[in-house]
């Protein structure tokens, strides 16, 4: 079989090694089939007819194979295109299809049928020599206010026509405002130092730029949906190229001489756009969009406004700032000549691994530690958890179960005395139901969603799409909030399922809705881009009334419908009275105790997510954080599972609040973090930041504790149930 001089095949050519292919997208960047150059989707054609030509031949000489195809789909490792060959035969002998068979061959089909896929958002782009490029400008950010604003907030140069360009839910609700702008050039014909356009800074547009350079806002520019980045060193010296998103509006300085401090801004923008280049079409695609910026008092003898020439901004400007060159100073009356240059250079990068300098991670030690600092915690918890199921409970199993006579288990103590109490329903049970019913809904929208992450349709390069994903999931999780709400509701022998449903669909989401409302109120008496708009917050409304709560009263309907399990052991009619407890088995002690190893298994991984939120930067390392999610659960059920025997030893039957408190009170070490996060990491002075940074984490620390709360609450109802389900009850 012949091989690209490139690209070498891997054959698979047991049906029963797909899986190991259907597997690659959790292991693997993904990366869209359409990504190989027309030059290398030809050749895999070509070699597809080929090898199918082929194996139709020998196929003659086979006795039972009635047909055999071949298939060729294309993955992406960090260092090339990989084109994996699929092969497959349907047997003409006897033949047992079974349902996974059948969903298996159907998608074998559904792949050969299409000639290539990609990820919304993110399908490649050719383009010819000359072909039009338009610099798109998206919003201005700053780590210090976390306030975004629109790019023509400030008085920069304006196109004829400003078109939005937004194309999701998830970049509104981020603040993004894509629009586009005067920045355009034509693909690998580089560009002389070229004006933009000339402006007269009055008193507010002067006040504006100012205050934006005292907050260190950036701008924010896409091109070919590639962000623009100012290239930096790395602090530690090691030889390699890193990013900064977006560059600075300005600079602060003052004159020779002079102490008095002047506000400059970055009138010239330095484009170099690197491309990689198929050999055989000519075709380029665009793989990195870099960009100096330079403050510049432009000069010109007379100003025409349809061909503007300046003495400053020439082809013998092009690309060359003389060190002797003024800056261009920002105040009253002030006049700015925007201008930028256009260089292209040709890269050995491909299309697939262009956003890889963009994801540089230069601490992946620290993610390892992180993985093996949970794993010790999950270890310990493991070994508690088998000493107490395989020594103490079988143990007591026995000792129970060989007692003959009712005087004999009168005297013993421990967990089986609470046989007649231990089911008895808590206090507030329907707030309880509606809670585990919400932690559900965002168990499974969390899930979902880093399942989605993991094979790449969340990348970084498709703006927006984290957050659409969870709003969209979150939604119609609704269905699996209601039934579990209504079947735990249930069991507590409760009666108004309407009214618990009515809790579960508008509880939660209610106080989440509040808060938000209440921040974007402030961010948008501070004018700022971040505001969600009337007409998507609208759209929100409608997706939790239209969508979610009918979903969460079918899921009810469904849940409540469903005869309930019949508990292990009877309830006595009358109480059993709890006997005094030691103060380290008080409530508040043990659930305080208990949420802190569920926060030491996550809280290195969640200084990597705050540091992405709130200092703008990419957060793509998601198998790491599927791992530390697994941990998580885990964690939550082990701690919980292990204070809840020991609950019950010392004859304390009120387990169903304390079990989901237990692993919830993970939340208030969250939330204290982000306090110590906030004073050490961070350089927020103004007070409304301080108010959207605490509301945003406030709401994090929520949904957290409701989460981790189920997580411990579902595992101490599994315990629970088992142990008594295990014992002789006269």
């Amino acid at each position: 079989m012949p091989v690209h001089p490139r690209y070498s095949p891997i054959e698979r050519e047991n049906p029963v090694d797909l899986a190991w292919v259907l597997l690659l997208p959790c292991c693997l960047p993904t990366t869209p089939a359409s990504s190989a150059f027309p030059s290398e989707r030809r050749w895999a054609r070509s070699e597809l007819k080929n090898q199918i030509h082929e194996e139709s031949g020998n196929s003659k000489h086979e006795p039972g194979i009635k047909n055999q195809r071949s298939f060729i789909i294309y993955r992406h490792t960090k260092l090339a295109f990989l084109p994996i060959k699929i092969s497959f035969s349907l047997r003409s002998k006897k033949m047992e299809w079974s349902f996974n068979q059948f969903i298996f061959i159907s998608i074998i089909f559904f792949i050969s049928s299409s000639q290539s896929f990609y990820l919304p958002g993110v399908a490649p782009r050719d383009f010819q020599r000359g072909d039009p490029l338009q610099v798109k400008v998206n919003k201005l950010s700053s780590t210090k206010t976390q306030l975004p604003y629109d790019y023509y907030y400030l008085n920069y140069c304006k196109p004829k026509h400003i078109q939005n360009s937004a194309e999701n839910l998830g970049e509104v609700l981020r603040g993004d405002r894509i629009e586009n702008s005067v920045y355009t050039f034509n693909m690998r014909e580089e560009l002389p130092c070229k004006v933009g356009c000339r402006v007269k800074l009055d008193a507010q547009s002067a006040k504006n730029f100012k205050e934006k350079i005292d907050d260190e806002y950036r701008v924010n520019m896409i091109l070919d949906n590639l962000p623009v980045a100012v290239l930096r060193q790395r602090r530690d010296g090691v030889q390699s190229t890193t990013y900064e998103h977006g560059f600075r509006v300005g600079f602060k300085g003052n004159y020779a001489g002079s102490k008095e401090e002047k506000y400059f801004i970055n009138n010239h923008l330095s484009f170099r756009v690197m491309y990689h280049k198929d050999i055989e079409t000519d075709s380029a695609r665009i793989v990195g969009f870099e960009v100096t910026p330079n403050s510049i008092n432009h000069e010109y003898k007379e100003w025409d406004e349809k061909n503007p020439q300046l003495t400053t901004c020439n082809q013998n400007t092009k690309n060359i700032v003389q060190g002797s060159t003024v800056p261009q100073e920002v105040d009253t009356g002030k006049e700015v000549v925007f201008t930028y240059d256009v260089t292209f250079k040709e890269s050995d990068i491909k299309w697939a691994s262009r956003w890889d300098t963009y994801l540089l991670m230069n601490d992946d030690q620290i993610h390892w530690f992180s993985i093996i600092n949970s794993l010790m915690i999950v270890l310990f918890l493991s070994g508690m958890v088998a000493m107490i199921m395989m020594r103490t409970l079988y143990r007591d199993i026995a000792n129970y179960n060989q007692l003959d006579s009712q005087d004999e288990a009168q005297e013993e103590t421990g967990w089986k005395l609470l046989h007649g109490d231990v089911f008895r329903a808590p206090t507030k049970s329907g707030l309880l139901s509606v809670y585990v019913g919400t932690g559900v809904q965002i168990l499974g929208m969390t899930l979902v969603t880093m399942i989605f992450a993991l094979l790449g349709f969340l990348s970084p390069s498709n703006r927006g799409g984290l957050m659409t994903a969870m709003v969209l999931l979150w939604v119609f999780m609704g269905l699996f909030a209601g039934y579990s709400s209504a079947r735990l509701y249930k069991m507590f022998k409760g009666t108004e399922w309407k009214r618990n449903t009515l809790k579960t669909a508008f509880m939660f989401p209610g106080i989440l809705f509040t808060i938000f409302f209440v921040l974007n109120a402030i961010i948008w008496g501070e004018k700022s881009s971040g505001a969600v708009p009337f007409g998507t917050m609208f759209a929100l409304v409608c997706l939790w009334f239209g969508i979610s709560v009918p979903l969460v009263f079918v899921g009810s309907y469904l849940g409540f419908k469903k005869p309930v399990a019949d508990d292990p052991v009877k309830t006595n009619k009358i109480p059993r009275q709890v006997p005094e407890q030691a103060w380290y088995m008080t409530p508040i002690f043990s659930i305080l105790i208990g949420g802190i190893l569920p926060f030491g298994a996550v809280f290195i991984e969640l200084f990597f997510i705050l540091t992405s939120i709130w200092l703008n930067q990419f957060y793509y390392i998601f198998g790491f954080l599927f791992i530390v999610f697994v941990i998580l659960i885990i964690t939550c059920a082990e701690i919980t599972v292990v204070l809840c025997y020991f609950q019950l030893c010392s004859e304390d039957y009120h387990w169903w609040w304390r079990a989901y408190l237990t692993a919830g009170s993970s939340a208030l070490y969250l939330f204290l973090y982000s306090i110590f996060y906030f004073f050490t990491k961070l350089e927020i002075t103004k007070l409304v930041s301080g108010i959207l940074y605490f509301g945003y984490m406030s709401i994090a620390s929520y949904a957290f504790f409701v989460l981790t709360g189920t997580i411990g609450f579902y595992a101490c109802l599994w315990f629970v149930r088992k142990i008594y389900s295990s014992v002789k009850i006269d």
